[in-house]
């Protein structure tokens, strides 16, 4: 049987994945607002998620990395909010934590491909000009958090231009955002 025809290098689906954040925004927005146990809505999820034919997997570690690290991500948001991560909208706090999350823990996913797919999401379920917040919030995390990435790589003498291509099926290689030079989307 041959593999569809979007599935990419390595056995990762761009749009299976896609699927995967889509669900985990609202695995995520239903734990924020029910405070509940995220092994629970993660199980409620999941049982959606296997007939959707989504990334079962990734969901799984988005949910459960965000409420693992709710707190080290908030943090990171702070700096780079207007308010207090409890005032920004439900939706538009989800889809900044995945999207710090997949910053932080998931570096094999490149930094445009998280901010890109952060405010296609919020485009699709937020409020009409949430996106444009999300964006630059984004920005500017992406901007501290994959510097420091690319300063440890140094540290550790792995040349970025010798990495793999990563899952997504882009070269990580990418130019990193930096505070004079952020990545704009919109």
């Amino acid at each position: 049987m041959s593999k569809p025809h979007h599935s990419r290098q390595h056995g990762v689906d761009p749009v299976l994945r896609t699927r995967a954040r889509r669900r985990a925004l609202q695995a995520v927005y239903a734990w924020q607002m029910s405070g509940g146990d995220a092994r629970e809505i993660v199980a409620q999820f999941a049982h959606e998620q296997a007939r959707e034919i989504a990334d079962l997997a990734y969901f799984e570690d988005l949910v459960h990395g965000v409420g693992r690290h709710v707190a080290e991500l908030d943090t990171a948001l702070a700096p780079h909010l207007d308010r207090t991560i409890d005032e920004v909208d439900p939706i538009e706090r989800a889809a900044l934590r995945i999207a710090a999350y997949e910053l932080k823990h998931r570096i094999d996913v490149p930094y445009r491909v998280v901010l890109n797919e952060a405010v296609e999401t919020v485009k699709r379920f937020g409020s009409e000009h949430g996106h444009t917040y999300v964006n630059g919030v984004l920005d500017r995390l992406a901007a501290d958090v994959r510097a420091v990435a690319r300063q440890v790589l140094e540290v550790l003498e792995i040349d970025f231009a010798d990495q793999a291509p990563d899952d997504e099926g882009e070269d990580i290689a990418e130019p990193l955002p930096t505070a004079e030079m952020p990545l704009r989307l919109t």
